[in-house]
């Protein structure tokens, strides 16, 4: 009985030589199922266009990913813009060349300023030697069909308009080191005020201030639905996208090259860049070229060109035509005389409204604060006056109007000169305080209302509505602030606010711009102004009706009639007395994109009309027909450009990327963000030096000419590896350690009479 009972437990604890083989499978298994799904999972990130430091062997702006230690090669790009002027209208062409300088394939979406009266008409993608024409097309079929070559694999582009001034164009599937080049073209009037005329090219969409209350939706719960609501869509279709902003600690990007070719049609006086240096050279008496004299400059101010005649040459009439299908189109641009008696000057209540909010720091708060300085200095006895400031919170100076004697205005002074520019841009309170007029119905005395301000604000609708219902005998006044001011919500708030618009880039622009306003202000010289066209019944002309006019301001008119034959007459009032000028509308010079131009001013009315009534679904579908018969891009339509052939390899994933902006010049980073980072900001990896700007190309760039300089050290082992490295010696260790315990297991169990 013992020995069958050594002998079973003998038996019973025989080692099964299975089960450590069993083990060994199993750690086998699960070492390389890790191994391989790193691995692919690594794969998928180089796919996906991921780096490592140790890769990048030039300077480069990498954002940051999901992945430790990897990041995202930003797509980059530079710009070339040619303009030509010629008389009073302008043909811009701007090159933008994406460039991918990752190994993955990338969509790439950058957020551009236009002039705020740009009529966009051309697209054009170039890939290698091939030119490929963009469509115009309403806007979500634009979108799909865009989106269909994407997802495909194809090249391809589309512009949209995200503001009547600010545009998006994304271009999708940029190859490993590939350049696509977008070409953009679009046509606008210049600007005249008396004898001066300037043309201004915006370069960089500043970030905008979005109200906590902006634009709130209503939700529609009907009878019957069960509880069930549905959220009405905003009167205006609203994007809240906004691009993301580099610190200024990182370099600049955006490069730009520009050049203009100026044939003025008068003989030519003074020709200034406000805000560039230039390198002019005269052709002639009328002609002149110029070109930044730094050839590549950052795109992080506006660019702005003022021209003058020689003395006693100012043109006071231009006349175009072009004629289109079986229509003719006419752009009048008509200076009255001033005559030798101007009305005499009323006293005035005028309204000077400051912004101090983040966004106004630095030069942009000192410009303000000489301004407005600059305009209490000018007030008469006989006038009245109060202050308002406004960042997230405001201050009304005065209870109300006071009399421009030398208390108040001390008072006054003090006041502005304590001011600091910081927090939010709640705009919509301070033009709601500076139209409360308890004196409406005073006729003695002119009520301006002069707003000083960069106008980086998103809700510009609830602005232009509170403008058009409470405006009363007040008139609005803007001045733009600083290198990049929001023009297109400047120009448009002073013409529905019957004034004008006054753009101050630099100090010592102040005296003589503001000088210029305030002889507005005290010259109301040209009102009841109505156009009477020889066929009034076909005619349409823009704008309707025609606003009253300021010293040295024109009367720029389009229409569009059967044909240009007869007689346009003009009448108004001029210095209180009639006024009336007659131009034969067959001696006009013919010029190839008067229509667009008409198209383009046409959609403006249109829209005011939408946002003044508040029913946008009335004049979309005018808005629609004039944009597509027209070519132009638009809210409701986008230009769309697709390659036939596909190019992303399947499989090969695609990655995209907002193009960062540089932050307007003299902005404060933190003043505006109020942090680290805006919160809608993807934050750049910052490789201890600024990365240098991008040189322009001509052909796809080589690692040699996108943005040298910046040598990282090339000896350290990037953790991918090191962790598929220690993985496999992990699985090797414990197959070594299963062998030699399954050795151990079998030499024991095969040792005679051995007891347990």
């Amino acid at each position: 009985m013992p020995h069958t009972s050594r002998r079973t437990a003998s038996a019973g604890s025989r080692p099964d030589r299975s089960q450590p083989f069993a083990l060994f499978l199993f750690v086998v298994c699960v070492s390389l199922f890790v191994l391989v799904s790193f691995s692919q999972h690594q794969a998928r990130a180089d796919s996906a266009g991921l780096v490592r430091m140790a890769d990048v062997e030039s300077g480069a702006l990498l954002l940051n990913s999901t992945e430790p230690g990897k990041y995202v090669p930003a797509p980059l790009l530079a710009t070339d813009v040619q303009i030509d002027v010629t008389g009073p209208i302008a043909r811009a062409r701007v090159t933008q060349h994406f460039i991918n300088p990752g190994d993955g394939w990338v969509e790439g979406k950058y957020i551009f300023p236009l002039p705020e009266n740009a009529a966009v008409d051309t697209l054009k993608m170039v890939i290698g030697n091939r030119v490929i024409e963009g469509q115009i097309k309403e806007k979500q079929e634009a979108r799909q069909a865009y989106e269909e070559a994407r997802a495909e694999g194809r090249h391809a582009s589309l512009v949209e308009q995200q503001r009547p001034n600010v545009f998006t164009n994304s271009v999708a599937n940029i190859g490993p080191k590939e350049t696509i080049v977008i070409q953009i073209e679009y046509q606008q009037t210049v600007r005249q005020d008396a004898d001066t005329f300037s043309l201004r090219f915006p370069m960089v969409v500043a970030p905008r201030y979005i109200p906590m209350n902006a634009t709130p939706q209503l939700v529609d719960f009907k009878p019957g639905d069960g509880g069930w609501g549905e959220i009405l869509p905003p009167e205006e279709p609203l994007d809240l996208e906004q691009p993301p902003v580099l610190h200024p600690d990182m370099g600049k990007i955006n490069p730009v090259s520009l050049a203009i070719s100026l044939d003025a049609g008068f003989a030519l006086g003074s020709i200034e860049s406000a805000h560039h240096e230039i390198a002019l050279i005269r052709d002639g008496p009328r002609k002149a070229k110029l070109t930044l004299a730094e050839e590549l400059t950052p795109a992080n101010k506006d660019f702005e060109l003022v021209w003058k005649p020689v003395a006693a040459s100012a043109p006071t009439a231009a006349l175009f035509r072009e004629r289109v299908g079986d229509e003719d189109y006419i752009l009048v641009m008509l200076t009255p005389p001033a005559g030798q008696t101007l009305p005499k000057a009323k006293p005035r209540e005028i309204i000077l409204v400051i912004d101090n909010s983040g966004s106004m720091s630095g030069p942009s708060i000192v410009q303000a604060k000489q301004s407005l300085l600059w305009a209490l200095d000018r007030l008469t006895p006989a006038d009245t006056f109060n202050v308002i400031r406004f960042d997230h919170t405001m201050t009304v100076l005065f209870p109300q109007a006071v009399a421009a004697h030398g208390e108040n205005l001390d008072v006054a002074r003090r006041y502005v000169r304590g001011l600091s520019a910081q927090g939010g841009t709640e705009m919509l309170p301070a033009l709601k305080a500076s139209l409360i007029d308890p004196n409406a119905t005073d006729n003695s005395r002119l009520r301006q209302v002069v707003f000083l301000t960069d106008g980086a604000i998103y809700n510009e609708r609830e602005l232009f509505t509170e403008i058009t219902n409470n405006l009363g005998r007040s008139r609005i006044f803007t001045v733009g602030i600083g290198s990049a001011p929001n023009s297109y919500f400047m120009a448009r708030a002073a013409e529905a606010g019957r004034g004008t618009f006054t753009h101050i880039g630099s100090e010592t622009q102040v005296a003589e711009r503001m000088s210029v306003l305030f002889e507005k202000l005290q010259n109301p010289v040209m009102t009841d102004i109505a156009a009477s066209w020889p066929d009034g019944r076909n005619t349409q002309s823009w704008p309707n009706p025609v606003p009253d006019l300021y010293k040295g301001e024109p009367i720029v008119l389009s229409a569009r009639m059967p044909k240009a034959e007869g007689t346009l007459t003009l009448k108004g009032e001029l210095a209180g007395a009639p006024w009336e000028i007659r131009l034969p509308l067959e001696a006009g010079e013919t010029r190839p994109g008067i229509g667009k131009l008409w198209a383009r001013r046409k959609i403006e009315q249109l829209e005011a009309d939408a946002r003044i009534e508040g029913d946008w679904q009335k004049h979309d579908d005018g808005i629609l027909k004039t944009a597509l018969v027209h070519h132009l891009v638009s809210r409701l339509t986008s230009l769309v450009a697709v390659d036939v052939t596909p190019a992303r390899p399947d499989g090969e994933a695609l990655t995209r990327h907002d193009m960062p902006v540089n932050l307007p010049e003299g902005w404060d980073y933190e003043k505006v963000f109020g942090g680290e980072a805006m919160p809608t900001a993807k934050r750049a990896a910052l490789h201890a030096a600024p990365p240098p700007m991008l040189a322009m190309a001509a052909m796809a760039p080589t690692a040699e000419t996108m943005a040298p300089g910046l040598a990282l050290p090339q000896t350290s082992t990037d953790a991918a590896s090191l962790i598929r490295g220690g993985l496999l010696a992990l699985m090797l260790a414990t197959l070594l350690a299963a062998m030699r315990w399954l050795q151990r297991q079998w030499a024991h169990t095969a040792l005679p009479g051995r007891r347990l």
